[in-house]
């Protein structure tokens, strides 16, 4: 089994490396509690994302829309895992009182889920909670079969042979300690000693064997799930060895990490999709817009266009004796009317017509703003030749009186001047 092979070379070169900082060997294991209270609990159905089991775990942050249920398990698992942790440096033995302590950490309180009766009817099962299963678990494959696990009257007895087993295997000289702890999985597995949880704890109690002769915690990612199952498929066939050579295969992963980590180099993997996802919310958070709706510009419509026409036309009126006709015009909402780029558009013109002064009976004077809705940015803009005045807003972000103002009083100087020009 050349991944067997391999995690043991690492494990030497790891060594090697011994002891690490206690810095870097926190940065490490919460990697791999981030990465195991995720991958592990994903497997089982849950439905958190690796962000926010990390926004939970990191900073206590819930994400709308998810059940209850999920965060307690996510939080359950977590607090067994840093409890085996504090055990894998301990003398403390393994045993089925511990597998039930461990079991009531995860899984916190008893809760109902969907069953069927022996006679084929749907029914409601309460998950007792670290006790062992005191109704069948045998489970339908995809071919229609069914897969079947120890029966309850027969799990007490099958786990204390299993726990005699663990212990007198871990006393021997020549174990070796990844062999050990795969079929320890298997053998958890294959006996099914609760209602719900079985594959949580069979990862958890061999990644505390693995911890115990210094090795990383395994991690079976959730996108690896077929070929998890398809290895414990094979260990029921007979080959065991397949399955060991999968466990052996994660743990040169975790292994790498760690040597990564103890030689000071980055451990997190730049194709670490999950991660990646998880940073770009955290930036799209900081830095959420709101989009363009008819929702978004039909308030507009009513809180900031009145103010600007009002502002605008009052501005303008002030320069009608100058000329013998006057005209406002407003247009958008009945012609839809759009910029270049198909966005909507409001167009206010005050057109002042025949300058009443000698000789400039001709001259006219046509102002004109415009209000567009772009995608991401509303704004009013005036524009004159080379002279151009504009105001931006995020749809977020609302025009204050003094900013239409100032823009009003800008526009109605630029007519000022053009007259004392003339």
């Amino acid at each position: 089994m050349k991944n067997l092979i391999k995690a043991e070379e690492l494990k030497k070169k790891l060594d090697a490396l011994r002891p690490i900082s206690k810095e870097i060997e926190l940065k490490i294991l919460q990697k791999f509690c981030l990465d195991w209270n995720f991958h592990s609990n994903n497997l089982e159905g849950n439905s958190l994302t690796y962000g926010e089991t990390k926004m939970f775990l990191l900073h206590g942050i819930t994400a709308s829309g998810k059940h209850f249920k999920d965060y307690l398990e996510i939080k359950g698992h977590n607090e067994a895992i840093n409890f085996v942790y504090e055990v894998a440096k301990s003398d403390r033995e393994i045993t089925e009182n511990f597998i039930r302590e461990l079991h009531f950490l995860i899984l916190k309180e008893p809760y109902e889920v969907d069953a069927i009766t022996q006679d084929g009817k749907a029914a409601k099962k309460t998950i007792a909670i670290g006790k062992y299963k005191t109704s069948q678990n045998h489970v339908k494959t995809k071919t229609g079969e069914i897969f079947y696990f120890a029966e309850p009257f027969e799990t007490p007895a099958k786990m204390y042979d299993l726990i005699k087993w663990l212990a007198q295997e871990s006393k021997k000289n020549d174990i070796n300690p990844i062999i050990l702890a795969a079929e320890f999985h298997y053998k958890f597995i294959r006996i099914h000693p609760f209602d719900d949880g079985n594959g949580r704890i069979a990862r958890i109690l061999m990644n505390l064997v693995l911890m115990r002769f210094g090795f990383p915690p395994v991690i079976i990612k959730t996108q690896d799930k077929e070929n998890y199952f398809l290895s414990l498929r094979k260990a029921d066939g007979g080959f065991i060895e397949d399955f060991i050579d999968y466990i052996a295969q994660n743990l040169v992963h975790s292994l790498e990490i760690m040597i990564r980590g103890a030689s000071g180099e980055e451990i997190e993997k730049e194709d670490d999709l999950d991660k990646k996802i998880a940073l770009l919310k955290a930036e799209f958070k900081e830095n959420k817009v709101k989009i363009r709706s008819e929702e978004i510009i039909e308030s507009l419509l009513d809180s900031l266009i009145p103010r600007i026409r009002d502002k605008f036309f009052n501005s303008c009126k002030k320069f009608d004796e100058f000329y013998s006709e006057n005209e406002f015009t407003e247009m958008g909402i009945r012609e839809n009317l759009s910029d270049k780029d198909g966005n909507k558009l409001i167009r206010f013109i005050y057109f002042h017509k025949h300058l009443l002064k000698k000789g400039m009976a001709d001259l006219e004077y046509k102002i004109s703003i415009d209000i567009s809705f772009n995608l991401e940015t509303y704004q009013i803009s005036y524009l004159e030749k080379d002279i151009k005045d504009i105001i931006v807003k995020n749809y977020d972000q609302k025009i204050s009186d003094t900013e239409i103002d100032l823009f009003i009083k800008k526009i109605r100087e630029y007519h000022l001047q053009k007259l004392q020009l003339t």
